[in-house]
């Protein structure tokens, strides 16, 4: 399909940098044990059927949850590595995008001058990885951007470089 054909939303031109593939990982550690925690509350009923102390419980409905469940992760597990790819950012001269989403797309353009404060952050899983999340506070809460799975050097770079670019459209520069 021609250029000019795409049923793409990225503006033309425009490189998006990936974020780090150490993304996934954190995604997959996330997803385990928040399936795990619902494993054990779903397989409940199962034990209890299987015990004999609730065996007036049908058995097929026992199974179903912890199946359910599985089949959920496995689901995820299969959908983490295409969403981490479909993650980018491209630095332009008036304004930042960030880009993501699988079935639905969607390119945020932040732009430097309406940049109140960037925030870098660093959760105890994310610490482990060497990964940072930045944070774009604008003036409209509704438009706060998130941008998450940045290597820590690239993600203080970044806000050093946004921060001086948007100081620089607020002064007028």
């Amino acid at each position: 399909m021609p250029k000019s054909q795409s049923h793409s939303i990225d503006p033309e031109g425009v490189v998006f940098l990936p974020v780090s593939g150490k993304l996934v990982i954190a995604r997959f550690i996330t997803a385990v044990i928040g399936a795990l925690l619902v494993l054990a509350i779903t397989a409940v009923p199962l034990i209890l059927h299987r015990s004999g102390v609730w065996a007036g419980y049908p058995a097929w409905l026992a199974w179903l949850a912890p199946i359910i469940v599985v089949v959920i992760l496995l689901w995820e597990m299969i959908l983490i590595p295409r969403q981490v790819r479909a993650i980018g950012y491209a630095e332009r001269d008036d304004d930042l995008l960030i880009r993501g989403g699988i079935m639905f797309r969607r390119v945020m353009v932040v732009p430097y001058g309406r940049m109140q404060y960037v925030d870098v952050t660093m959760g105890p899983l994310e610490r482990m990885l060497g990964l940072s999340t930045i944070h774009l506070h604008t003036a409209s809460p509704g438009t706060n951007a998130l941008l998450n799975g940045l290597p820590a050097a690239e993600a203080g770079r970044l806000r050093e470089q946004l921060s001086a670019r948007g100081e620089a459209k607020l002064a007028g520069l």
